[in-house]
């Protein structure tokens, strides 16, 4: 999900006041997480977030954050889906799962497999009343870090250390320090963060995401200052454009593929603003060769669509396709093609520079240094 520090804006449908938003083409976060403990109509807020975010000149991936099954709805960008390992209630450990799990995969939105620990943060959450658990306290560090080395047994893809909205004290440094020093997993850090020195905080401890919900709800004006002081201080630019927000689900569909222990190449195909169409590198998982990202897509889209010929799409994928998949893209007619990371070995460029449409338009580069550092980690594993 991440492979550079990050910022989430954390939305509750129930509480959100979506025409107080302060976000600019310059200074918005990388995510927005929707969800909330109690409920809230999911897709109606996620539809209006959209139209928000647009009229704001924005693109940023929607991700669900929800506390039931019934939080559930296709319209987002992607998903948490959270298993809430700090307590013991069996309804959020799996019941709940089970409940949403055939409308997500038939959504096909990517799912990112989450840990969801519960940190005590000084004050009684609407995550403890619902679910009936207490939280972890901070003094018992041995248990949190056993906590997570089990998600990353058990094939967990985050960890979400959570303070609990409201919280009077943030995850300590030494926590995260710990729990980063013991997984490898992205790590995901919210609950009480105020003040851009505690954000920072804790992305120097080892916090891949920060996530603020009630500062940001109540102080809207200071989104854009907490963007530039991030951005300031670890040294990213971001690119605010529709290209980054569609090459982020290609990431996400990129770590599907490496779940899998596939080589994390991810793709989607994008018509009129819609996602048409998903994919991921399935090669050893159906012991086919021909089982590219693109090709997945591109099979998705035409059957979204009912033919053959893609002309009015753009196509994102998060490495130089292969003269196979260019060979595809170019017959399905697609318009425009994105890519992050460049292949020189293998890529299209270096075999068959004129495979696409002619009318079709290349950008190359859009998130390279992620998607780049998402397939070197893989390989590094593989040595």
């Amino acid at each position: 999900m991440v492979n550079r520090k990050k910022l989430a804006l954390l939305l509750d449908p129930e509480k959100a006041n979506l025409e107080a938003l302060r976000l600019t083409e310059s200074a918005h976060p990388d995510y927005i997480f929707v969800g909330g403990s109690t409920g809230g109509d999911t897709t109606d807020f996620v539809r209006n977030l959209k139209f928000e975010i647009i009229n704001h000149k924005c693109q940023i991936p929607i991700i669900l954050f929800p506390g039931n099954a019934a939080q559930f709805s296709p319209e987002a960008d992607g998903i948490l889906f959270l298993s809430l390992l700090s307590g013991d209630n069996p309804e959020y450990l799996v019941g709940q799962q089970i409940k949403s799990a055939r409308a997500i995969q038939e959504s096909q939105i990517p799912s990112i497999s989450t840990a969801y620990i519960l940190i005590d943060g000084g004050v009684e959450t609407s995550t403890m009343k619902v679910t009936g658990t207490r939280p972890l306290k901070p003094s018992n560090l041995q248990t949190i870090i056993d906590t997570c080395i089990a998600a990353e047994l058990m094939g967990k893809q985050a960890i979400y250390l959570e303070a609990g909205s409201g919280a009077k004290t943030p995850i300590s440094s030494e926590i995260i320090k710990a729990v980063r020093a013991h997984t490898s997993l992205t790590l995901i850090v919210g609950g009480g963060i105020r003040t851009p020195e505690a954000m920072n905080a804790a992305y120097n401890a080892g916090a891949d995401i920060v996530v603020i919900g009630n500062h940001f709800e109540e102080n809207p004006d200071e989104i854009g200052n907490f963007c530039r002081i991030k951005s300031d201080k670890f040294g990213f630019n971001r690119m605010n454009s529709e290209d980054e927000k569609y090459m982020r689900i290609a990431l996400l569909e990129a770590e599907k593929a490496l779940e899998a222990d596939e080589i994390p190449i991810g793709c989607v195909i994008v018509s009129q603003n819609r996602i048409i169409g998903r994919g991921h590198n399935l090669t050893e998982t159906l012991a086919d060769v021909t089982a590219h990202a693109e090709m997945q897509a591109i099979t998705a889209a035409t059957q979204t669509l009912g033919g053959k010929y893609l002309p009015d799409a753009t196509l994102y994928v998060t490495v130089e396709p292969c003269p196979m998949c260019a060979g595809a893209i170019g017959w399905a007619q697609i318009c425009r093609i994105v890519y992050g990371a460049p292949d020189p070995k293998r890529g299209y460029q270096t075999y068959a520079p004129r495979v696409f449409h002619p009318k079709a338009t290349v950008t190359a580069g859009v998130l390279e240094t992620e998607c780049r550092t998402l397939i070197q980690e893989f390989f590094k594993t593989k040595r």
